[in-house]
């Protein structure tokens, strides 16, 4: 079991949620009076929020009202550092505002990075090392998946940190950037080494197709394509144009490349975004943002076109070498790097203990993902821009409900903290404190409408553009079921971080992989259901030809 809260905790003082009051109280129920989101104008004392106690909380906090205990912040404006006080309540629309600004941008470049990747996927399958050796093209779609998890796991936890105070200390800054980082090497050597025998077992037992060369693809069918390979954990080769070599017996050859491949891209990949993720946040932290509503969305999308950039360019060089013993020295260089990062992280006290954690959210939205795959393999063919579409009603539901997981993460480590720090008897804590910020009821009805308009601009581009032609009726299902699918991607991210907060387990580490998993499946089966029902009134999608 996970020791949490909180995630960072001190060496001298661990935190752990043992204490039963404590744990049970600290609730979606009781956020209503936490403040945590930046504002760096305010220069009062840094308090270290995992260097505190646990004392006993009244039990009268658990008896607070359901919909008042949702009280995540809506905005930066009025969130501050640790415990720091607010003179007074603030209006709803002042908080709705900056929550658009700095989340409906994001989530726009996010949609578009999404379609980038999609179409950076279809050229790089078609790259020599991708069509001499297929288990590089079976490892895409499952390394995508681990790493772009890790990059959304580390911005939130640094996420977290930053609304927490813990990055306004230089030391404590350096220290947790510095721990994440090398945690984020151990974790990408061994999840893209894990990838790499998963993408070596699916070549072993995959039946080969060599496909008879086809016309060159449209510029939809392309996207289509490299999507359908993003989403799916087994190779799609009906549109490859070349005949595949002969397999080497053993397959040792090919697993040598693939893992070189793999944990060469992965830990490059950890470098640069790691690198780019952690000074976002700082900057976010700086200028008063609040990285919860930035981070999350981004580590996936860049998470993604990084390291598929990174395998593509990988695989070229090694493929030249591959009959010599440089990708087993890589692959033996990388393992030794990784024992050193894993000593290095073992001794900073801030992050040793997620050396532990999350890797079974990794592996089992990698499970659920398979299920993606299988939804998105029977219906890509039978509906015309089915996977084109597929890219925004999983994509955009799912960056909405990481955003929200990792707000709803912040407050419950800010309430822990609060709750700590208060008497373990006193007349003025009896009673619930006065309620200053909106539920989180708003803080979803906000999102949704955040991520209404990047659906219609996405439906009114796929259409200026000829890459779909539809019918009026097809969009206005398009959109209700693409608003379900953001619904349930809240109610998801809202009951799974209760849910594992209430067992003790770190929503910034478990939460995200299988929220991400969970909201790509459904958003597949609404989308059927969609295309089902236009169908069924006999109507049709045209892609371009």
């Amino acid at each position: 079991m996970s020791s949490y809260p909180p995630q960072y905790a001190d060496a001298g003082h661990p935190a752990t949620p043992s204490d039963d009051s404590n744990s049970d109280t600290i609730e979606m129920a009781n956020l209503e009076d936490i403040v945590v989101t930046p504002n760096p104008h305010k220069r009062q004392e840094y308090h270290t929020p995992y260097a505190q106690d646990d004392h006993g909380v009244e039990e009268s906090y658990s008896d607070d009202d359901d919909d008042e205990g949702g009280r995540a912040l809506l905005g930066s404006s009025d969130r501050v550092r640790g415990r720091e006080r607010l003179p007074g309540p603030l209006g709803v629309w002042p908080q709705v505002k900056d929550i658009v600004i700095e989340t409906g941008p994001t989530l726009l470049l996010t949609t578009v990075g999404l379609l980038f990747t999609g179409e950076l996927l279809n050229n790089v399958s078609h790259w020599k090392a991708m069509e001499r050796i297929e288990e590089l093209i079976i490892i895409i779609p499952v390394v995508l998946n681990l790493k772009g998890n890790l990059e959304m796991n580390l911005s939130a936890r640094l996420g977290t940190a930053a609304n927490m105070g813990d990055l306004d200390k230089p030391s404590t800054r350096r220290s947790l950037i510095l721990g994440n980082l090398t945690l984020l090497q151990v974790q990408a050597t061994a999840v893209s080494f894990i990838a790499a025998v998963v993408a070596f077992t699916l070549g072993r037992i995959l039946p080969r197709s060599a496909s008879e060369p086809s016309a060159p693809m449209s510029s939809n069918e392309t996207l289509a394509d490299a999507t359908n390979l993003l989403f799916s954990l087994a190779a799609r080769q009906a549109k490859r144009p070349h005949h595949l070599p002969e397999k080497d017996p053993g397959g040792v050859t090919e697993f040598i490349m693939t893992a070189a491949s793999a944990m060469s891209a992965a830990c490059l990949s950890s470098i640069i975004l790691g690198s780019f993720m952690c000074g976002l946040i700082v900057l976010c932290r700086k200028y008063g943002r609040d990285p919860d509503n930035i981070a999350p969305p981004i580590a996936g999308c860049l998470g993604d076109l990084v390291t598929l950039c990174l395998l593509g360019a990988v695989s070229t060089i090694y493929i030249t070498f591959v009959q010599t013993p440089l990708p087993l020295i890589m692959i033996c260089v990388l393992a030794a790097a990784a024992v050193g990062w894993t000593v290095v992280t073992r001794r900073n006290p801030l992050v040793k203990e997620l050396l532990w954690e999350g890797w079974t959210p990794l592996f089992a939205a990698m499970i659920i993902s398979s299920g993606t795959g299988i939804v998105l393999d029977m219906y890509v063919t039978k509906y015309e821009g089915f996977a084109l579409l597929a890219v925004v009603i999983s994509g955009l539901p799912g960056s909405v409900g990481s955003i929200f997981i990792s707000r709803l993460s912040t407050a419950l480590h800010a309430a822990a903290i609060k709750l700590s720090s208060l008497p373990t008897s006193s007349d003025d804590f009896t009673q619930k404190p006065p309620s200053h910020q909106p539920s989180s009821k708003l803080v979803m009805i906000t999102l949704l409408c955040v991520t209404f308009p990047v659906e219609i601009i996405f439906l009114g581009v796929l259409r200026a553009f000829g890459w779909l032609k539809f019918p009026i009726l097809f969009v206005i299902f398009s959109v209700v079921f693409f608003c379900i699918a953001v619904v349930v991607s809240l109610v998801i991210a809202k009951y799974l971080t209760e849910l594992l907060w209430r067992r003790k387990l770190d929503p910034d580490m478990y939460a995200l992989p299988i929220h991400s998993a969970l909201v790509d499946l459904v958003g597949q089966l609404l989308l059927v259901a969609c295309f089902e029902i236009v169908s069924r009134l006999g109507l049709s999608i045209k892609a371009s030809r």
